[in-house]
């Protein structure tokens, strides 16, 4: 299980290098953060190692379509929590995954919002900001 959480994490940092030499290397003005790698919860889900359950019974598919879409909660199986995210319309599967798999979850979910604010900061340093000219900031040209 280290293992694991050492891989993630260096294929995190990769693609955290690799958003920045974008960052240096970009000439475009875009506000959009375009961070690559995993972004979407379902993307991410998968990265943490969630399992994706497809139903293979009509009931199974109308529990899927019942149960609270596009948001992941906590259930107990006799003495075992899992944490499940059901996504009906769209993969038409629920992820599954235990509190270890969650935990990597939450860990790359926090990296990837910092590594695309970082990146969006990169793109707002690059900025002509003195097209706004003193007046904007005050007279000292301070804030």
């Amino acid at each position: 299980m280290r293992n694991t959480r050492y891989w993630l994490m260096g294929i995190l940092l990769a693609v955290l290098g690799l958003v920045l030499m974008g960052c240096a290397t970009s000439g475009g003005n875009s506000m959009t953060p375009q961070v690559p790698g995993p972004q979407t919860t379902e993307q991410l889900l998968s990265a943490a190692g969630f399992k994706q359950v497809y139903p293979s019974t009509p009931a199974q598919k109308a529990k899927l379509n019942s149960m609270p879409q596009k948001q992941i909660f906590m259930i107990s199986k006799g003495p075992k929590l899992y944490y499940v995210y059901a996504d009906a319309n769209g993969c038409g599967c629920l992820y599954a995954g235990n509190q270890q798999k969650y935990q990597n979850f939450q860990n790359l979910a926090t990296q990837a919002q910092f590594a695309a604010e970082r990146y969006q900061a990169a793109q707002m340093q690059a900025w002509d900001w003195d097209t706004w000219g003193p007046g904007y900031w005050g007279e000292t040209g301070e804030m």
